[in-house]
């Protein structure tokens, strides 16, 4: 995100709001969960924007509280004309965490979280998020040029929680390996339903 610095002179030379540079980073939606068996975000849906707009596009995610106990957090993708978020991704995940009790400390290769030309959800939080009332999970994900129809369409993601008096950190990375474009996104839980929680979806400009 772009960071503009002014001083007394540039201020007062401003004379109107618009012609102070409004950020890189620019807000299109965000989904609220109840309950919600998905959070879906679809191009030109509900005044969801994922195409050719922005060339990178982020999702936040507050608070995600799961329905059922320790359940992994994870999303998939589809291209363009496409149904069943099922898209082929190669993947590669690793996991930081630390005890509560300052009793032990990793840094590791989270196996079961990586894929291999698979078509199955991403996990974006390994191990389960735990169901406890204070409990939840928080993070983001970077989706880079999914318009383009030259290209893989690579991704990046940080998720932190509490598990088991343990906080867990998980970074993903990888690419859908299509060259065909991605407009739609979704999110769930991969057993039970989103109770809580709620995700934004930025464009960010280029710079």
């Amino acid at each position: 995100m772009a960071l503009v610095k002014y001083n007394n002179n540039s201020i007062s030379a401003v004379t109107s709001a618009s012609s102070i540079p409004s950020g890189a980073l620019t807000h299109i939606k965000t989904l609220t969960a109840s309950s919600s068996a998905t959070l879906s975000f679809v191009d030109g849906s509900d005044g969801v924007v994922l195409d050719s707009t922005y060339p990178i596009y982020k999702f936040e995610f507050i608070n995600m509280h799961p329905a059922t106990n320790r359940q992994t957090f994870s999303f998939q993708g589809n291209a363009a004309g496409g149904s069943g978020y099922n898209e082929t991704m190669t993947t590669t995940a690793f996991q930081v965490y630390n005890r509560e009790n300052d009793g032990g400390a990793v840094l590791q290769y989270s196996a079961g979280s990586d894929q291999a030309q698979g078509t199955a959800f991403q996990i974006l939080a390994s191990d389960g998020i735990e169901n406890d009332n204070d409990t939840a999970g928080s993070g983001y994900l970077h989706l880079y040029n999914p318009s383009s129809t030259t290209f893989v369409k690579h991704f990046t993601s940080f998720f932190n929680h509490p598990h088991a008096s343990i906080c867990i950190g998980t970074y993903v990375a990888g690419y859908f390996n299509t060259t065909s474009a991605i407009d739609a996104i979704q999110f769930k839980f991969n057993s039970g339903n989103i109770d809580s929680g709620s995700i934004k979806l930025y464009g960010i400009k280029d710079s």
